[in-house]
């Protein structure tokens, strides 16, 4: 099982539309019984809220079903449960490194750069459009061709 874990600020935007894009590529794939998927918030605001409104608006409009959420703050003490954890931006490395020491590096950005919060830029589009091609990316990168030169899964 690859053990993959997505955070933002709140968990109410970005980490919880990562989990169920990457939930939905995991299961169209039939890959769903090799990977363990979850999200989780670096701060403590929006715990036990369910995915923001206007997030979960843009997964329906993109037919990715919703799974049932509420907000969660990571734990330190769960750092060694996870293979991967992805971040959607700067802020959320430094202040996951408040929470925990990264010594076997498993932190990094879910992309190649950093994802703009929705909620302030109130831009879910454009939000969905950089995480979906992010977990098209580690989806990739995760499940290697069985033969040598099949193409990746997605």
């Amino acid at each position: 099982m690859i053990k993959i874990l997505f955070i933002c600020h709140g968990n109410i935007c970005r980490s919880p539309m990562a989990q169920c894009i990457f939930q939905y590529l995991v299961d169209i794939h039939g890959l769903t019984d090799k990977f363990i998927i979850d999200s989780a918030a670096t701060s403590t605001e929006e715990i036990g809220n369910p995915i923001y409104p206007s997030a979960r608006r843009i997964l329906m409009e993109h037919h990715i079903p919703l799974l049932d959420h509420h907000a969660r703050q990571f734990r330190k003490d769960e750092y060694s449960n996870w293979d991967h954890i992805l971040v959607m931006d700067l802020t959320n490395i430094r202040n996951i490194s408040r929470l925990c020491e990264d010594s076997d590096h498993k932190i990094q950005l879910l992309n190649d750069r950093p994802i703009d919060d929705p909620w302030y830029t109130d831009d879910f589009e454009t939000a969905y459009q950089q995480i979906y091609d992010g977990c098209v990316r580690l989806l990739n990168r995760l499940v290697q061709p069985s033969k040598k030169g099949e193409d990746h899964v997605v």
